[in-house]
């Protein structure tokens, strides 16, 4: 529930709808706003629903909704229409929040629909009115432009993903209109070329007909490459036969007759009671599902009178039930105690045959999913492999193989470790050599720098000193010697000594390795072990987080219908006061109070309303009886008015006449005239 208003929250603030909702104040809004949500939402996907529902009754507003979700195909989460629809009618949160969260996950494809709707869904119109030959060549003329509706549009949507706007394809119109002008040209001026080659006609036809066979090589070739494919596929087929027989044998191998015939009999009476017992019923149900939704789609629209009056039924049906129940429980029938017990013993058989069915049948569904993977398996193995897959003897055989050459590569690896081991060893101890033997090298530099050996070349004087020390100083150069070697001498001792040292050292470190990778593989799998150990713990507490998640769900929700029902009861409570009042006015003395009763004013306000209306048919009677004379006489006074407009314009021409013609008076010969003509 939680992630349901949280995604609906979210969708909402996002374009296009911009609210800035958050869970505390969506939760918190009452049924006539949330209805008002909902009706927003189908105003941003059909623009005709924009409207404000305080402006609508509120039967319309469920007729209109309820005609969008249908358009829309909409299912609902549950199979009762009625409670359904009165979850709409009330604003219920659970009915408009399972909507709200279907609609935003499906806007532009509902939009798609919603578009599509208001020219494809037909009007119904009624036998009788198809009689008429207008009506029914409307109707007919309504169909197909329906049909041409839908052509036009799959071709528009054809085009729309095909990536050509219109610019290109009249840009691609006009290149290939010029492309064909030039290449109309082109061939003229070929044709007046070669008009004046002889044999031009026969010249003609031979590449006519050579066209034609290179166009005919080509087309056999295409054949020729569908034939290959075509066998490639037929061998594959045979290949898949091969082995379906291969493993039909070796399945049948061992196998006697009688088992064979005991396991048919078994396929076959499970087979029976699919085909005849359990198969029927599922139709049957759904059957009934459909013709139960049949009904509801008929029936129109009901409005809370309506409701009320169902739930009165239910009430009274479920009442006569537990009566039915109470007597039969005080009869207490021996006889039908002892078919009590078959009879729960025939059902519970019964379902768990249901429950056999079931399983059977999820298992016969994961079978061939299982053979249709391996097959793939297999057609991918061969692919890659190119040869047959290994079954059986064959497959040991190869597993063995693979075991024994796995020890060898272990021991190998074993080895490889013990010497990169000694190898480490013995660089390091070249490593300590070579320092030691680049500490002896600037030890010997510094004794020659000592004693002399550089630095005495700078002038002749000093190449004079040397010339008459040489001799001392090759004296002391052999000294100098002498001790290097002692030195060196002492240094290879010593190396051998600690070589010598060393070697137990290393012996016992040898085991030592040996232990510790030994050591490790142990810590590898106790490791994998933890690991595994430690996911399932983790599964598990995911799993228990997501049963403590429902269960809260299920508590919130189970509170939302405690608050909702104690609502109703309310509600309940106070049309049952109002009845026990109207009740009482009713079957009171007094006039007084018979005059404030529901029912006295209703009759009153009915009795007033039938004398209006009959008044008022006495008024369109007599209406219609003075219509037509009144129309006559309207029409007589406007041709009088035209006739009067005429004569004047014809007075005042003649006035301007004889003003025009030099003041001469007529007004003698006309005087006495009538000029007023009906």
């Amino acid at each position: 529930m939680s992630e349901q208003l949280k995604f609906i929250v979210e969708t909402l603030n996002k374009e296009p709808f911009k609210r800035n909702y958050n869970l505390i104040s969506f939760d918190a809004l009452e049924p006539l706003q949330l209805l008002q949500v909902l009706n927003d939402v189908f105003a941003e996907i059909d623009s005709r629903n924009k409207l404000d529902i305080r402006e609508e009754a509120a039967d319309q507003t469920a007729i209109r909704m309820l005609g969008i979700l249908k358009i829309l195909k909409y299912k609902p989460k549950t199979d009762n229409t009625s409670e359904f629809r009165q979850g709409l009618v009330m604003g219920d949160k659970p009915t408009v929040y399972h909507i709200l969260e279907w609609v935003l996950q499906r806007v532009p494809d509902l939009k798609k629909r919603a578009y599509l709707a208001r020219f494809l869904v037909k009007i119904e119109v009624p036998p009788d009115f198809l009689q008429d030959d207008a009506v029914a060549d409307c109707n007919q003329q309504y169909e197909e432009l329906v049909e041409q509706f839908k052509e036009l549009h799959k071709e528009f949507t054809e085009l729309k993903k095909s990536g050509f706007s219109t610019s290109d394809i009249k840009k691609d119109i006009q290149s290939m209109e010029e492309e064909k002008e030039q290449v109309v040209r082109r061939i003229e001026r070929l044709k007046k070329k070669v008009e004046s080659v002889p044999n031009f006609d026969r010249m003609m036809d031979t590449a006519r007909k050579l066209r034609q066979e290179k166009e005919r090589e080509l087309s056999l070739a295409n054949q020729k490459q569908e034939q290959k494919n075509q066998l490639m596929h037929a061998d594959q087929r045979y290949q898949r036969a091969m082995n379906q027989l291969k493993d039909l044998q070796r399945a049948a191998k061992g196998a006697s007759a009688e088992a064979l015939i005991e396991k048919l009999q078994e396929e076959n009476n499970v087979n029976t009671y699919l085909g005849q017992e359990k198969l029927p019923k599922e139709i049957e149900a759904k059957r009934k599902v459909v013709a139960d939704l049949q009904k509801v789609v008929l029936e129109p629209a009901m409005g809370q009178s309506d409701l009320d009056e169902l739930h009165t039924k239910i009430k009274d049906s479920n009442a006569e039930i537990n009566q039915l129940i109470e007597k039969r429980m005080m009869r207490n029938d021996p006889i039908d105690d002892k078919l009590s017990i078959f009879k729960q013993q025939a059902s519970i058989i019964a379902k768990k045959k249901i429950q056999a069915a079931d399983e059977i049948q999820s298992t016969k569904d994961e079978l061939a999913a299982t053979e249709q993977e391996l097959s793939e398996k297999r057609q991918m193995a061969r692919e890659l492999e190119g040869g047959e897959v290994l079954k059986g003897d064959e497959f040991k055989r190869y597993v063995n193989k693979l075991r024994g050459k796995s020890t060898v590569y272990k021991k190998k690896r074993q080895e490889l470790a013990e010497l990169r081991a000694e190898y480490g060893v013995l660089s390091r101890t070249e490593e300590i050599l070579r320092q030691r033997d680049e500490n002896a090298q600037r030890a010997l530099e510094g004794l020659e720098a000592k004693k002399g050996v550089s630095g005495y070349h700078d002038t002749q004087e000093e190449l004079e000193k040397v010339s008459t020390i040489k001799s001392e100083l090759d004296e002391m150069k052999g000294k100098t010697l002498d001790d290097i070697s002692d030195m060196v001498l002492k240094l290879t001792s010593t190396i051998s000594e600690k070589k010598s040292a060393l070697a137990p050292v290393i012996k016992e470190l040898r085991p030592m390795r040996q232990k510790c990778q030994e050591m490790s593989l142990v810590y590898e799998e106790k490791k994998a072990q933890y690991d595994n150990r430690a996911a399932g713990y983790e599964t598990d507490r995911s799993k228990l987080e997501q049963e403590v998640r429902t269960y809260r769900e299920e508590c919130g929700a189970e509170e939302s219908r405690y608050h909702y029902l104690q609502s109703m009861k309310k509600v309940v409570d106070t049309q049952l006061i109002r009845a026990q009042e109207e009740m009482k006015l009713y079957l009171s003395t007094d006039p007084q109070d018979k005059k404030k009763s529901c029912r006295e004013q209703y009759s009153r306000k009915i009795q007033e309303q039938e004398n209006l209306g009959k008044t008022l048919r006495e008024k369109q009677k007599a209406v219609r009886e003075s219509h037509g004379p009144s129309m006559r006489q309207m029409k007589m006074w406007k041709d009088f008015e035209k006739l009067m407009e005429c004569k004047r314009r014809c007075f005042l021409g003649e006035r301007n006449a004889e003003r025009t013609m030099g003041g001469t008076d007529y007004s003698g010969d006309v005087g006495g005239e009538e000029r007023l003509v009906l």
